[in-house]
């Protein structure tokens, strides 16, 4: 028997808490002192044995002592699942956002601190604050946090995340922190955690929640004990660590310091009178070394025991610890249950007050795969350390040290000589990476929301279907959610149709905001199968480009479309079409993807001008001239005409047919950077030789100029088709897309394949985008290829694929042949004298230049009387050494020359400039580059002054910024092939040699013995050689040769540094280098020691590589931080270096050198707004910039720079503001640059209000303001479009109100609702002008402010109508009524609320309320009178015939009355008593009363048509008419005259007086007639056909389940489908709370609506409901069959498994799955179904549940199947006879005649009773005679025989 609180309400089974066994240890534990007695427990009735044997057992453990603090077992790190809630630990702040902190606590765990669990005193003060207007002064987190803070914190609550995770609530309230603290137990010198409750004059109010101790904490002292000369004031709200210093009263007040240096002195020690309740996390003991264990040590302090496990140990000291030994330590945990106490033995956690390191030394990581891993040590309860190649340690946790379906094998993970693994997260707390070993995570592609880039195509898998999309899971956590309008190319009414859950899809990448980890994807066919390029950025969209994007609006004046990440445009309404359109709504829809050719581009002001026509019009003309007129094949040469040119293709016409064909840009020439320049030499009408026809289709034709495409294409080095393709086939192609896990290389014939990350170079490449560059020529071999995919994978190795002859040498002949004609076309053109003065020039040319300018930071520029208009420039190693004056008057000689851009490289070096000497054909030297560019490098030779150009990649293939390109400074050894080559205009021709260092490699130096021993460390100034060992970003790592590790800051690389490029890519892995030491960094710490210590030995040396710093005769004078950055001026320009991009606190982390880092706000870090939402993307880490100094100060530290220059806040001037709040029904609180504020009002927002305007802003986002003013502090803005571009703003649809002058009578403005009440509703009209509507003006209904109110909440968008305006008291009077606005009522007529009556109806309204009052007076008199004659007709005697008598007087007296009363009243006694049953008290009576009073004056208010007629029984009503004959008043022609005419009726046609005979006849008639009536409405086949009839018949019948579900379906026949569920819940209202199964109906009704045309949360709101008030069971059955039978079964299946789980002890549940899962074929599911129900099933339901699966079986699955359960069954048990009739039944139905017969005669064999026996002969032959023959029917008669003789002989025996 269910308990009663199971069984009222229905449908609610309460959980149980998950944390139920834990809260009843943690009270066992904490209650150490009560005595404890077991009640006493029931045994109960008809338990088993077991039962009683394991509350014994049970009784027997909860008597055992619970042993505290004891030793532990074995030591290992703390896991999730041993968090519990009162758990105290030690956290470090990781990042602070608006609301909650994010918590780093021990072993990688999370927590999170929500703004509500900080303090009372801070939820007090914040409370306070916000009630109060201003808001300036709030005291948010991230004044009271800092990041790598250390905090003192308690487990508040273990919530249960949506996807199923732990999510850990944490509160620093120090009430929970110190709770077992009493004011009698403080004691001088114990260190507290407290919360600053507030700010006093002479110090604060801290609250350290010990009773009723109040502690105060000195300003002086604060100030005084801060190390920091300039100090913070502390905030309220701020957590301390504070030292308790006197305490007073018993405990009652207390003194406190917080001086850092006394905090990291404080010990606990005995006299504190610490207990294992009272011990805080934080607190420092000393602990003695009881155990060393290889997981960790066993420690006593105080009185107690604790552990240290291995990860809070310091790695340099591992192996030195000893039993006895002293050590200091701090509290790290305390587990509640056990009283376990964990220790830390790290430095970095025994500084109380110190700010802890976030980030590792090496930089951010997360997310990086890294090889060549080692295991170091392993702990199986715990994990697995690792050494990375850099010598950095990482943790694996066990549960990522192999896949979760893999057997464990972690013995073989220390025998693995190298390990790969991938880097998940930095733990703050142990200053360790967070690594996993699991292939799956280590192979992800799309590990982090970075990693996704705008126009991807990913696959996917369906999440969640939601209302305004579809949730796709991408990668791990990782997901994008699908709009509904990106659903399909057409918009979908029922998308659960088309997908479900579990459903694998191909996406589209349309927008990625990884700070707010948002993806944005597109399942339009169009836009995932488009090979258009993806225009992502407005730079992107050129003048001429071709690309898709989808319809997003649609105007009177043209269409908007967008495009990837947000970037839009416009077409004009003459660019629709060729032909005009009047409508484009008619034509183009919202959604709709489109082709769309750019017109023009403007960047600046994010404008695009797109064009429909232009698009069709190419397509119209490329189809006209098609290629019926000639056939190109594939690999044809032939000559072309340049028709149009564009920046990405040129529109040429074959010779001399004149055939339509494309020539990409690209295509050009095999060198990328030469494209440009060809592009720039051809003109339109100039013929293009040497083409040849690379791919043709059915739309174009396209044509290359790549020489070795050509020699491919010529040399049979392609593939028609995917058939063709050949593993180890060798072919030439080019690069069509980079992407992060690879390139996409296109071959001849439109065939593309993937070059994978690990097959791009013999080296590994760390970004494809930095590797390659779009068009570049490459020779691929395909390696492997998918057949029934189409898909095939190729490599670009240089030491696995065969260059073609020539290699370099042919490549740099071709390359500057091709640049030599292209500028030579150049030069010869009208104008172009200084490209003709340029063009003379060559390389080694000296030239007499004057110096014009020198800077100090290196480099010069210079001037020619020659040459004029060209920049001359040399770079700081050119002039090196060599003094510069402006004016001085130079030689320098040529190194390079930009046609272009008409500049020149030169150099003054004097090795440069020395004599040449001659050169033999055939010799060996040694040359050193001196210049690159881009594909070419100018080299020296050491031994002449001789200058040559070489190639700079020795192979097509090699890649960009990796090994096989050539860097300034890098030696080569090559050989003279020609000395004075024709081509290079008498330079020599040279031939790398391969096998050669490309660096300048000095001969490592060994090391002795003694060296390597001593390792003593290196001295500032110290000249060191090394290899490189790894390069990152920022900085590159050295491996000495003299041993140890050096590291190379991004800023000393080069001595100039170009902006945009990324210096540390101009080393590689394995590179010889040369550096000097310039600072250090301690190998405990890592704290960087910068250039102030010059004769300090650094154990990890900070080295330079600039040129200029190498040589030891240069002095470098060492610059503290302080004084560098003291020396930096607001508005000074910088060069600086991209750290990393914060996107918590919304800025860009710089540094100019190793000793000083910097920040860029975001709002001086962009200029468009578009770009704020992916900054990381546009300043990757290390890259070069240049910034200007906003503020440099010391004390405080800051040092701030900006992008975008310094800018000045003036009124009228447009700049970014971040948005910080969102009020509503006020506007945007925004966050200016320089740190000021500005508020926009709700008018401000937009030129053209809208409802809900604020819904369209979010927080931090970044928007363009105008400037209005000033007012209180804050600079009043303006979002308008016509504020912030009024050039491209339309006219505004609600204009400014800048002054109640502008404000006319009869005027129609909008505005927004501030407040509606008793005094009427006041609309903001501006930021300054508020209007008034009176409630007699705001509506013409009789309303309350409170319903007036609910209907125009705060914000609501209004039209309104101006009465007058005030301009001296600046008050505007409106008006909202329809009237005036010309707009709906503001009060919906729904409601039916009474009209306001005028003035002049008052009086006849009270006028006629008398009359209905002397109405209702006179009915009651007519009741009383019946009552009374009811009474005496029950009555016999004499007394009736005189009383008839006096009743005919009566009624003589009656009709003489001049005012005539009719009444019909109508009482039906047992409709009444069943309606008091059934209805609640305020239901209606039963009696059904109509009544009209008759007048002599002719006066009546016609009904209003809107409303719903009623029923009116006029005079004269006879009851023998049918109930058809009766109909509204308004629909009755007769009713239409007016009163006038029934009353000229009534006089015409006076009732005579009839005899009591007559009227006895015809009461008769009138009841027969009625009697007739209801028969004709109580026919089963007569269906209502309106509500009218619906209503009428449920007045009968309020608990027909019938008749309700007749009106729902009358109403969804007419599409009604909101009617149709509002006469489901009057049905549920109505309906008796007796009558189960009728309400069960209605929710069934329902249910299947919601399921056809609800949505899933309406769904699951009337789900949720019929369980709470319907037997659950029964519910999930019927919804579970709506999805079955609507298709859903997906959702069917999940529901019958959690029905089962819940209904586990019921058999319907089983048996209803069980039926699902055959009637969809999974036999062998139904089979474990039915195993999974005998376990759940007490084993008396075993049998029943077998025979009705076997009966399922035979229904819906293999009949073989169901008769083999049914014989198991009955061999089992023989006797039961109601099997063996089942069994029957189903083989008769199922089985044939064969299998029929067998079992009949098994039965009549049975051993049962004689008269079961007959049962079975019976039906034997009754079968026989219905399906058999005579013969058949003999043979049954003759076995009955035999059975009775045997019988019969049996008992005479």
């Amino acid at each position: 028997m269910a308990s009663t609180e199971e069984d009222f309400p229905r449908g609610g089974i309460v959980k149980k808490p998950a944390e139920t066994k834990t809260l009843e240890e943690r009270k066992e534990v904490d209650n150490l002192f009560q005595s404890h007695v077991q009640p006493e427990t029931k045994k109960r009735k008809g338990g088993s044995k077991e039962d009683s044997t394991t509350a014994k057992k049970k009784k027997k453990s909860a008597s055992d002592p619970v042993t505290l603090n004891a030793p532990a077992k074995y030591v290992e790190i703390l896991h999730l699942k041993n968090i519990k809630e009162g758990m105290l630990m030690l956290a470090c702040v990781k990042e602070v956002a608006d609301f909650d902190v994010v918590m780093s606590l021990p072993c990688g765990l999370l927590g999170f601190l929500q703004i509500k669990n900080i303090s009372d005193g801070y939820t007090k003060l914040l409370s306070e604050q916000l009630r109060s207007q201003g808001t300036e002064e709030i005291s948010t987190l991230d004044r009271v946090f800092r990041p790598g803070m250390l905090v003192r914190c308690v487990v508040l609550k273990l919530d249960i995340t949506k996807g199923g995770a732990l999510s850990i609530k944490l509160s620093i309230n120090p009430k929970l922190l110190n709770k077992a603290l009493r004011p009698g137990t403080l004691r001088p010198g114990m260190t507290l955690s407290g919360c600053v409750e507030s700010v006093e004059d002479h110090g604060y109010l801290v609250d350290i929640g010990v009773g009723e101790t109040k502690a105060f904490l000195p300003r002086q002292v604060a100030t005084d004990q801060n190390p920091n000369p300039n100090p913070e004031e502390l905030r309220a709200g701020q957590s301390i660590t504070c030292r308790v210093d006197e305490v007073k009263g018993s405990g009652r007040v207390v003194r406190l310091s917080v001086n850092p240096l006394a905090l990291a002195r404080t010990f606990a020690d005995a006299s504190h009178d610490w207990s294992l309740t009272s011990l805080q996390p934080g607190l420092l003991v000393r602990a003695t070394v009881k155990t060393v264990t290889k997981h960790g040590l066993l420690l006593s302090f105080l009185s107690f025991s604790g552990q240290v496990d291995f990860l809070h140990m310091e790695p340099e000291e591992e192996s030195t610890y000893t039993v006895g030994q002293e050590v200091q330590a701090c509290v790290l945990y305390i587990e509640p249950v056990t009283r376990l106490v964990a220790l830390s033995l790290r430095r970095h956690l025994l500084a109380p007050g110190s700010l802890v390191d976030l980030a590792p030394a090496g930089g951010d990581r997360i997310g990086e795969v890294v090889d060549g891993c080692r295991v170091t040590s392993m702990h199986n309860m715990s994990g697995a350390l690792l050494e990375l190649p850099d010598q950095t340690r990482a943790f694996v946790h066990r549960n990522h040290l192999k896949e979760t379906a893999q057997t464990s094998a972690l013995d073989k993970l220390l025998s693995l000589p190298e390990l790969s693994c991938r880097i998940l997260n930095f733990s703050a707390m142990e200053q360790v990476h967070f690594a996993s070993l699991r292939k799956s995570v280590r192979d992800k592609v799309h590990f982090r929301y970075e990693d996704i880039q705008v126009g991807e195509v990913v696959m996917g898998t369906v999440s969640e279907l939601l209302g305004h999309g579809m949730m796709v899971l991408l990668s791990g956590n990782l997901k994008g959610l699908v709009p509904k309008s990106h659903l399909s190319d057409i918009l979908l009414r029922n998308p659960e149709k088309k997908y479900s859950e579990g459903m694998k899809i191909k996406c589209r990448v349309l927008s990625v905001e990884a700070d707010k980890r948002r993806v944005t994807l597109t399942r339009k066919k169009a836009l995932l199968t488009s090979t258009l390029p993806v225009v992502s950025s407005y730079a992107a969209a050129r003048p001429g480009l071709v690309a898709h994007g989808f319809v997003v609006s649609i105007k009177s004046f043209g269409c908007i479309v967008r495009f990837y990440n947000e970037v839009k445009g416009l077409v004009p309404l003459r660019e629709l079409s060729t032909e005009p359109l009047a409508s484009p709504e008619e034509v183009f829809y919202v959604g709709q993807v489109v082709k769309v050719k750019v017109l023009e581009c403007e960047p600046e002001k994010e404008r695009l001008l797109l064009s429909f026509k232009a698009v069709v019009e190419g397509d119209t003309a490329g189809e006209g001239t098609a290629a019926p007129r000639v056939l190109m094949e594939v690999g044809q040469r032939c000559e072309a005409r340049l028709v149009t040119k564009s920046a990405v293709c040129l529109e040429v016409a074959i010779l001399p047919e004149e055939v339509p064909a494309l020539l990409p840009t690209m295509h050009l020439s095999d060198h990328v950077s030469n494209c440009a320049l060809l592009w720039e030499a051809l003109e339109e009408g100039d013929v293009i030789s040497n083409l040849v026809c690379l791919s043709r289709n059915k739309e174009s034709i396209t044509l290359t100029q790549k020489p070795l495409v050509r020699w491919g294409l010529e040399e049979g080095l392609f593939v028609k088709g995917f058939s063709e393709l050949v593993v180890g086939m060798t072919l030439v192609g080019w690069i069509k897309k980079l992407m992060p896990y690879g390139v996409f290389v296109e071959f001849p014939c439109g065939i593309m394949g993937l070059a994978p990350k690990s097959a791009l170079c013999d080296r590994f490449v760390t970004d494809t985008a930095s590797a390659y560059q779009l068009g570049q020529t490459v020779i691929a071999m395909v390696t492997t290829f998918d057949e029934e995919k189409q898909r095939f994978l190729v490599t670009l190795k240089g030491s696995e694929v065969t260059a073609p002859e020539g290699g370099a040498q042919a490549l740099l002949l071709r390359g500057l042949r091709e640049r030599r004609s292209a500028e030579e076309v150049l030069a010869g053109r009208e104008g172009s004298g200084v490209r003709q003065e340029l063009l003379e020039l060559t390389v080694g040319q000296k030239l007499t230049l004057a110096v014009e300018e020198a800077p100090e930071e290196g480099g010069a520029t210079f001037k020619s009387d020659e040459l004029t208009g060209v920049a001359i420039a040399a770079s700081k190693p050119h002039v090196l050494g060599v003094t510069l004056t402006p004016g001085q008057k130079v030689t320098a000689v040529v190194l390079q020359v930009d046609l272009l851009s008409a500049r020149v490289h030169v150099s003054v070096l004097p090795k440069l400039l020395a004599k040449k000497k001659s050169l033999e054909a055939g010799s060996l030297l040694a040359v050193m580059v001196q210049h690159v560019d881009q594909a070419f490098a100018v080299v020296a030779f050491e031994s002449s002054a001789r200058l040559a150009v070489v190639h700079a990649a020795r192979h097509i293939n090699a890649v960009f910024s990796e090994a096989g390109h050539l860097k300034p400074g890098s030696a080569l050894s090559v050989t003279v092939t020609d000395p004075a080559c024709a081509e290079l205009r008498g330079l020599p021709l040279l031939r790398v040699e391969a096998g050669h260092s490309r660096h300048t490699a000095p001969a490592p130096r060994a090391a002795t013995t003694s060296e390597s021993e001593a390792s003593p460390g290196h001295v500032y100034g110290e000249t060191l050689e090394g290899a490189v060992r790894s390069v990152k970003p920022t900085c590159v790592l050295v491996a000495l040769d003299g041993g140890g590790t050096g590291s190379v800051h991004v800023s000393q690389m080069v001595d100039v540094v170009a902006i945009g490029s990324f210096p540390t890519a101009l080393l590689e892995a394995g590179a010889r280098v040369r550096a000097r030491v310039i600072g250090g960094r301690e190998a405990t710490s890592h704290r960087f020691l910068p250039f102030s210590h010059p004769n300090f030995k650094y154990s990890i040396p900070e080295l330079t590589l600039v040129p200029s710093k190498l040589d030891d005769s240069v002095k470098i004078n060492p610059v503290k931080p302080r004084e560098k950055l003291g020396s930096f001026k607001a508005g000074q320009q910088i060069t600086c270096f991209v750290s990393k991009y914060n996107t918590e606190r919304k800025c860009l982390e710089v540094s100019t050198d190793p000793s000083l880092t910097g920040t860029i706000d975001l709002l001086d870090l962009v200029k468009d707004p578009k770009e704020a939402s992916y900054p990381e993307k546009l300043y990757k880490s290390g890259l070069a910039l240049r910034a200007t100094v906003v503020e440099a100060s010391s004390k405080p530290y800051r040092f701030s720079l900006s992008l975008n220059g310094l800018q000045q806040l003036e009124e009228g001037v447009v700049t970014l503001g971040m948005v910080t709040n969102i009020e509503p029904g006020r506007g945007l609180l925004v966050r200016l640059p320089s740190d000021a504020t500005g508020t926009v009002s709700m008018t401000q927002l937009t030129d053209c209000y809208r409802k809900d305007p604020l819904k369209a802003f979010s927080k931090d986002q970044i928007l363009r303001c105008f400037l209005l003013g000033t007012k209180d502090d804050k600079w009043e803005l303006s979002l308008r479009q016509s504020r912030v571009a009024p050039d491209l703003a339309p006219a505004a649809k609600d204009p400014e109100v800048l002054s109640t002058d502008a404000l006319k009578p009869g005027k129609l403005i909008r505005g927004y609702v501030m407040s509606a009440g008793d005094q009427g509703v006041l609309v903001r009209l501006s930021g300054s002008i508020t209007g008034r509507a009176l409630l007699h003006k705001a509506t013409k209904f009789s309303v309350s402010p409170k319903v007036l109110s609910q209907h125009l909440p705060s914000s609501t968008l209004l039209t309104t109508s101006i009465i007058s305006v005030d301009p001296e008291t600046q008050l505007v009077e409106l008006s909202l009524l329809t009237q005036d606005t010309k707009k709906s009522d503001v009060v919906p007529e729904a409601l039916g609320l009474p009209l306001r009556p005028p003035e002049e109806q008052k009086e006849e309204l009270a006028a006629r309320m008398k009359r209905k009052a002397a109405m209702m007076e006179t009915m009651a008199e007519i009741k009383s009178k019946k009552m009374k004659m009811k009474k005496i007709e029950e009555q016999s005697g004499p007394d009736v015939y005189f009383r008839e008598g006096e009743e005919e007087e009566e009624e003589e007296e009656e009709e003489e009355r001049p005012k005539k009363v009719k009444a019909v009243v109508t009482v039906d006694k047992k409709k009444k008593r069943k309606a008091k049953k059934g209805r609640p008290e305020d239901s209606d009576s039963g009696v059904e009363v109509s009544c009209r009073e008759e007048e002599t004056t002719t006066t009546k208010v016609k009904p209003d048509p809107s409303g719903p007629a009623r029923l009116q029984v006029s005079a004269g009503f006879s009851w023998d008419l049918g109930l058809s004959a009766l109909r509204p008043a308004a629909l009755d022609p007769r009713a239409q005259d007016g009163d006038s005419s029934a009353e000229e009726s009534e006089e015409t046609d006076k009732p005579q007086k009839k005899s009591k005979q007559q009227q006895e006849q015809e009461q008769k008639e009138e009841e027969k007639a009625l009697a007739r009536r209801e028969v004709q409405l109580m026919e089963p086949g007569l269906r209502p056909q309106d509500a009218a009839s619906f209503e009428r018949l449920l007045l009968a019948s309020p608990n027909s389940s019938l008749l309700w579900l007749q009106y729902m379906a009358n109403h969804l026949q007419a599409t009604q489908i909101e009617q149709a569920r509002s006469v489901a819940e009057r049905a549920l209202k109505t309906i008796s709370f007796r009558e189960e199964q009728e309400k069960l109906n209605v929710w069934v009704a329902l249910l299947n609506l919601e399921n056809m045309y609800g949505s899933e949360e309406s769904l699951k709101k009337v789900f949720e409901g019929a369980q709470t008030f319907c037997e659950p069971m029964p519910v999930y059955q019927q919804l579970a069959d709506i999805y079955a039978r609507s298709n859903k079964m997906k959702e069917a299946e999940s529901l019958y498994r959690t029905m089962v789980k819940r209904f586990r002890q019921q058999k319907g549940s089983w048996l209803s799955y069980g039926s699902f899962l055959l009637q969809q074929g999974q036999s062998d599911a139904a089979s474990a179904l039915l195993q999974r129900a005998l376990q759940s099933l007490p084993s008396t339901d075993s049998v029943e549940l077998i025979s009705k699966f076997a009966q399922l079986e035979y229904q819906y699955g293999d009949t073989e199947r169901g008769r083999a359960m049914m014989d198991k069954i009955l061999g089992t048990y023989p006797k039961r006879t109601d099997l063996w009739s089942v069994f029957m039944d189903l083989t008769i139905k199922h089985g044939s005649q064969k299998d029929v017969r067998a079992l009949f005669d098994r039965a009549i064999h049975l051993s049962v009773a004689i008269k079961k026996v007959k049962f079975f002969f019976k039906r034997y032959l009754d079968y026989e005679k219905k399906h058999g023959t005579p013969e058949s029917v003999q043979t049954v008669k003759e076995k009955a025989l035999e059975f009775v003789e045997a019988k019969g002989t049996q008992a005479a025996c």
